[in-house]
């Protein structure tokens, strides 16, 4: 078990679905029952099913040193049932502990808490984390990556989607510290005159506003779409006027609260309640407002529910962030589950075609198996959840593929920092640290 552990801690294996928390720090709890997520949360992105179509062996291994380190008795690997090609290559191979379990293609079916509800029938309690319930969740690339560390190999490349209003939409993988302009090259570059960028996907994703970003262990995908799309404007938004519209035109319909997937399962959470407090200057319960900490954000609410384009996701974030400035924590309990919650979860070809992206919704692109090798890399030291890595190497030293370049800091939640291309040492700065390939430091 501590091999395990060491071995995952030396090579910086990161979850790669969503905020990097380091995996050496979940496989060190002790768990009932070990999920892979592989439901792949947002339309758009389709890594996590092709890796595993492609390599059902190396998922199932990860899951096996996982299930050991956690001492985790039984495995279910969550899919989506329209995951033919995963499931085909996983059944046969399926050890005695391990059990796929089908879910139907709605959304948020790969949210963490979702997942686990839906695959096991319990329900992470309010602000609380999976292992409080005996369940510990990985995505299958970080279950990959555990694989490889078993066998020395540091994490140093990323599969990612590249899709939307790009030529070739695609399936890649690239080294950690590859820009996003070469990635959006790879995929034969933009077909729309003027293009806008989203980091991750269509509900949850960021946008990016420089191309020279790089990508790092947490990148799930890389969406083109025009400018003036829908998405695209939402995102654009400042609180402000989130805020102005809400005081101006919220009817207090209930959708938001309805369909929130939080407030389903028995989150206090009520999205609808939280609006008409901001719009009256914050009075009513203290606790209903601070639950928004319980917010994950998957934009059902704005994208979904609200008839008449409220952002309760974004009042929600903008509690979220004053509460914790002020380190206040939600302090609440579970409530019964919705009598219609089965009803209640939203299909994703339904969402597809409320935010007006069937144009760019194309079947999953084959994987590139061939890794594709840039001249330069830009690599983060923060890309996980804690504290920045800290540089172990200085400008004109050599490195090779897999060399550690960055160590976590002493007594600090964090992950290690690896090279992702052989070369020399450009630049170490408090951000990143940039490697050129081949001999010269110029």
């Amino acid at each position: 078990m501590n091999d395990i552990i060491a071995k995952v801690q030396a090579a910086g294996v990161v979850g790669a679905g969503g905020a990097g928390f380091p995996t050496h720090v979940k496989l060190a709890a002790q768990a009932d029952v070990f999920v892979v997520n592989g439901a792949e949360c947002e339309p758009m992105l389709k890594t996590d099913q092709q890796l595993a179509a492609c390599y059902p062996e190396q998922v199932l291994q990860g899951l096996r040193y996982a299930m050991q380190a956690t001492g985790a008795k039984e495995g279910i690997i969550a899919l989506k049932a329209k995951y033919q090609a995963a499931v085909k290559a996983l059944q046969p191979l399926l050890p005695r502990q391990v059990r796929l379990e089908f879910l139907r293609d709605i959304y948020p079916a790969g949210d963490e808490v979702m997942a686990i509800w839906l695959t096991t029938g319990r329900r992470v309690p309010p602000g609380g984390i999976p292992i409080q319930i005996g369940v510990v969740v990985n995505n299958v690339q970080t279950l990959l990556n555990v694989a490889k560390a078993m066998n020395g190999e540091a994490v140093v490349t990323r599969t990612l989607t590249v899709t939307g209003a790009v030529k070739s939409p695609m399936t890649a993988t690239v080294p950690i510290g590859t820009s996003m302009a070469e990635v959006i090259a790879l995929a034969g570059g933009v077909t729309c005159e003027k293009p806008a960028y989203i980091d991750g996907g269509p509900m949850m994703g960021k946008l990016v506003a420089d191309l020279s970003s790089p990508i790092t262990k947490t990148t799930g995908g890389l969406i083109v779409l025009p400018a003036d799309h829908l998405l695209i404007r939402r995102k654009q938004q400042s609180v402000q006027s989130v805020l102005r519209i809400a005081k101006t035109v919220c009817e207090q319909c209930c959708y938001c609260t309805e369909l929130c997937p939080r407030h389903i399962i028995g989150h206090e959470l009520a999205p609808h309640l939280i609006v008409r407090s901001v719009n009256h200057n914050a009075i009513g319960n203290p606790q209903l407002l601070q639950s928004a900490l319980t917010c994950c954000e998957c934009g059902v609410c704005e994208a979904y529910s609200c008839p008449v384009g409220i952002s309760p996701m974004r009042v929600n974030s903008a509690l979220k962030g004053e509460f914790r400035s002020r380190n206040i924590r939600y302090q609440g309990s579970l409530g019964q589950i919705d009598p219609m919650a089965e009803h209640r979860l939203i299909p994703s070809a339904r969402l597809v075609s409320r935010l007006n992206l069937r144009s760019w919704y194309p079947p999953a692109a084959p994987l590139q198996q061939k890794i594709y090798q840039p001249e330069r890399v830009s690599i983060p030291l923060r890309q996980h959840s804690g504290a920045p890595a800290v540089a172990v190497v200085k400008e004109g030293d050599k490195v090779e593929v897999g060399q550690l370049i960055a160590e976590m800091p002493d007594k600090a939640l964090g992950a290690r920092i690896h090279a992702s291309i052989a070369g020399t040492i450009k630049q170490v700065s408090p951000q990143a640290i940039t490697i050129r390939k081949g001999g010269a430091a110029s």
